[in-house]
């Protein structure tokens, strides 16, 4: 049942237009809320559908997200490296997924391609007052 969710989400993300967009300044990364939904039989939680594009050769600044923040994501296209709580650096292909747990902290997210783009919706589980989703390392 809940991939059928999470698939249902990953079209919906596909065929949505941006609910709000940002992009990480000087780097080749859009992110597009793409789902917001309070979940009604969990009080205080929403769920937040976040599609990441990734340009060639692109990539995000080292980050964390919000405290509350449990994080699915699933590639969609292409395919994205991956580094977090120092751990090595992985490349994930379309069709694979990882998962981030609260407080870590994502210090490579690239697209693992000079020549093709690559994208992947990031499911968050967060606390329904979380107002700012990513915070950029200093």
């Amino acid at each position: 049942m809940f991939m059928k969710f999470l698939f249902g989400l990953s079209l919906a993300a596909l065929a949505l237009g941006a609910v709000s967009t940002a992009s990480f300044a000087g780097e080749k990364a859009k992110v597009t809320v793409v789902f917001d939904r309070a979940l009604p039989n969990v009080p205080g939680k929403s769920i937040k559908g976040v599609l990441v594009e990734y340009q060639p050769g692109g990539s995000s600044p080292a980050h964390t997200h919000a405290p509350s923040a449990f994080i699915y994501a699933t590639v969609l296209e292409g395919a994205i490296r991956s580094a977090v709580n120092g751990a090595p650096e992985k490349v994930y292909h379309a069709g694979d997924n990882f998962y981030e747990e609260p407080g870590a902290h994502h210090d490579v997210s690239a697209n693992a391609s000079n020549t093709e783009p690559a994208r992947l919706l990031a499911v968050f589980v967060v606390n329904s007052d979380e107002t700012k989703l990513t915070t950029d390392k200093e």
